[in-house]
């Protein structure tokens, strides 16, 4: 099936009216008895959080801003993907295929596709961002098995129905590791890679993915500091990750039914992968979007898939550009590229660049891919 139709978020009044009434229905925990934030999201902020999606948050002006972006669905593999198709004035524009991370969705590029199409602001692109099987609209989960290499695959073929012969890949954390599969899948289409990630996430990666630090050396300082971020996110902060990546379904009741549940998992980690102060609007647009499309459960799931798969990706032959948010010395240590890799670091950012630095993010991603034009 090569179907693609046009889509449009229209989000029941009904449910509308169940989410706020869900939130003014919260059983609270008490305060946590320490003073910051090292025991998870504080319960003043979420309530201030929680009770202006209940009360101020408007999602119809949001929603309606969101159908300014054209968008489509299709099934590939037996999974519906949902996908934001924005093509620029220029019909010769290169084609850009942008891949997010957990805990997020397509939603996150929302500003960054109205830059790299707008020509008046610099290399122009055709701008393709599907959310995730599981996460965001690409909802229900089709069944086991989304791990990165299966997701590429879907990628690729989406590509291939949009008809682009030439394009590039962008992505950060999960989408880092799906468009660099992508990139050794189909490099005969792929013209370049370009990634973006941080400090913290570049050392919890090195936890998990093999390889990684296999040359780290306790005695070398800057090594030294990689071995203690990837000690502190074992032992402080990787508890969201064992959790699904073990016990998906026990915690996708708690994210799926309770909106404050889903709103402290993923605000959680926008304040502790970020280091600029995301709008609290943008923030509820996100974690509405996966409320509205059911993507707590469904997102924990594909974290199990990869969990669980031995699919860490091939070799990359095209051009690749490595973009570190928030940089230090210890990246390149872990991050290992080709002598002719493009390297850029920028002092602030973090995880989500696409939400903290939008502007910075899209003119490194135009000066990288405009000459491969």
């Amino acid at each position: 099936m090569n179907d693609i139709q046009p889509f449009s978020i229209a989000v029941e009044d009904a449910d509308l009216d169940d989410l706020r009434d869900r939130l003014a229905r919260t059983r609270w925990s008490d305060e946590s008895p320490a003073d910051g934030r090292e025991r998870g999201i504080r319960a003043a902020e979420l309530r201030e959080l929680a009770d202006a999606w209940r009360s101020d948050y408007d999602w119809r002006a949001h929603e309606e801003r969101l159908n300014r972006i054209p968008q489509f669905v299709t099934e590939i593999d037996g999974q519906r993907v949902h996908f934001l198709h924005a093509r620029c004035d220029r019909e010769d524009a290169p084609a850009l295929l942008l891949t997010h991370g957990f805990p997020s969705s397509n939603v996150e590029f929302a500003r960054l596709v109205d830059l790299l199409t707008d020509p008046s602001n610099g290399p122009a692109f055709h701008v393709v961002a599907p959310s995730l099987p599981g996460y965001g609209f690409s909802t229900p989960l089709s069944g086991a098995g989304w791990s990165m290499g299966r997701i590429a695959d879907a990628w690729i073929e989406l590509m291939r129905r949009l008809g682009y012969r030439r394009y590039g890949v962008h992505g950060g954390d999960i989408g880092a590791g799906v468009s660099g599969m992508v990139a050794s899948r189909d490099p005969e289409h792929v013209v370049g890679i370009h990634v973006v990630t941080d400090p913290m996430t570049a050392a919890s990666a090195a936890t998990f993915i093999p390889g990684m630090a296999d040359s780290l050396d306790a005695s070398d300082p800057i090594d030294q500091l990689i071995l203690e971020r990837m000690a502190a996110f074992r032992n402080d902060a990787s508890g969201y990750l064992a959790i699904q990546n073990t016990r998906p379904q026990t915690i996708g009741y708690g994210l799926t039914d309770s909106p404050t549940f889903l709103l402290a998992w993923i605000v959680e980690k926008l304040q502790e992968w970020t280091d600029v102060d995301l709008d609290p609007e943008l923030i509820l647009t996100l974690v509405s979007v996966a409320w509205f499309g059911r993507a707590g459960a469904s997102a924990a799931h594909t974290l199990y898939d990869q969990a669980h798969s031995s699919e860490w990706g091939g070799p990359v032959t095209v051009p690749q550009s490595f973009t570190v948010f928030g940089a230090d010395e210890t990246v390149r240590r872990v991050m290992r590229s080709p002598e002719d890799a493009r390297w850029v670091e920028f002092g602030n950012g973090q995880h989500f660049p696409a939400m903290e630095l939008p502007e910075v993010l899209a003119e490194d991603v135009q000066a990288f891919f405009g000459p491969l034009r």
